[in-house]
């Protein structure tokens, strides 16, 4: 393989690592940080909450899909400041969402939140629709889920107080 080839390859596989290393090495600290102050099973739980281990399965999957549509958009050269920084932020904003919500116990504040990072994410997704397709499909579940969590957020509020 040519020197140049190899480098562009070596360049490639550095790319899609730290791609998936920064959402994974995120929702680690925050779920390392949070282990001990999760109160789910004891909270009034309201119709449709899934079992606490749900939960990380979820978020391993929307993680991953994560680091694809944004690894296809740098792959292709279609990432551009503003997608970089928004997929940064809605990431530092769905991480503060667990902290909020079970360490400070602020239920109500928490909400307010998601809907924040519910804007943020349907905001990046419609940019990348723009960009590339695929890269927006495979944001889809990630959307549905923010949704669903939404929901949940508001319902633990008003059951819990």
């Amino acid at each position: 393989m040519p020197k140049k080839a190899a480098e562009g390859s070596n360049n490639r596989v550095l790319m899609y690592v730290k791609s998936i290393l920064i959402p994974v090495v995120v929702g680690s600290l925050v779920g390392r940080i949070m282990s001990s102050f999760i109160d789910y099973e004891v909270l009034k739980s309201p119709f449709l909450a899934p079992p606490r281990m749900t939960f990380p399965i979820v978020w391993t999957i929307l993680y991953l899909l994560m680091w694809c549509s944004y690894a296809i958009l740098e792959d292709k050269k279609l990432l551009d400041k503003k997608l970089n920084i928004l997929y940064y932020v809605q990431l530092g904003v769905n991480a503060l969402w667990s902290i909020f919500f079970f360490i400070c116990k602020w239920r109500l504040f928490s909400f307010l939140w998601i809907i924040l990072l519910d804007i943020l994410v349907i905001w990046m997704a419609i940019i990348m629709y723009k960009k590339y397709k695929t890269a927006w499909l495979l944001q889809l579940p990630y959307i549905l889920w923010i949704f669903f969590a939404s929901y949940l957020t508001l319902a633990f509020y008003l059951l819990n107080g």
